[in-house]
């Protein structure tokens, strides 16, 4: 298993790609099979999310950039300024991962989340997409 220890900011070409959904992109640890065949093992520091387009490597200098899997999205439009804050806050106050986007909101389908911007006026949509929500006002904060 080759292992794949650090983050790099390399322009070079990627050796391979490693595609994974949101979930699977919050873990430090963890074997999976990158698109070319290889089994590999991701061995960062805890608390990383691996964002779309991250490039992994290791002391070999092989790297494999990341990409964000499709998956089942529940997705809200809107151009009402004040209806988009309102979503907003109600999914916040959730703790729910959000990729805010123009006029747009997504997150993990959940039918519950989903009833309650329903009931707020606005229609959700389900579409299978790659997905890459904030990463929080303290993602960059250290201790």
């Amino acid at each position: 298993m080759l292992k794949l220890t650090e983050t790099t900011n390399t322009e070079d070409q990627p050796d391979d790609t490693l595609t994974l959904p949101y979930d699977a992109r919050q873990k430090s640890r963890q074997p999976a099979t990158t698109q070319g065949g290889i089994q590999v093992g991701v061995f960062l520091p805890r608390g990383q999310t691996l964002r779309h387009g991250a490039v992994l490597t290791n002391n070999q200098g092989f790297k494999v950039k990341i990409e964000a899997a499709p998956e089942a999205l529940s997705v809200v439009r809107c151009t009402d300024p004040l209806l988009f804050a309102r979503a907003c806050y109600h999914l916040g106050n959730r703790h729910i991962a959000l990729q805010i986007l123009p006029d747009e909101l997504r997150f993990l389908t959940d039918h519950v989340l989903d009833q309650m911007l329903i009931g707020l006026g606005l229609s959700v949509e389900h579409q299978t997409l790659p997905f890459e929500p904030e990463a929080g006002a303290y993602h960059s904060h250290g201790h």
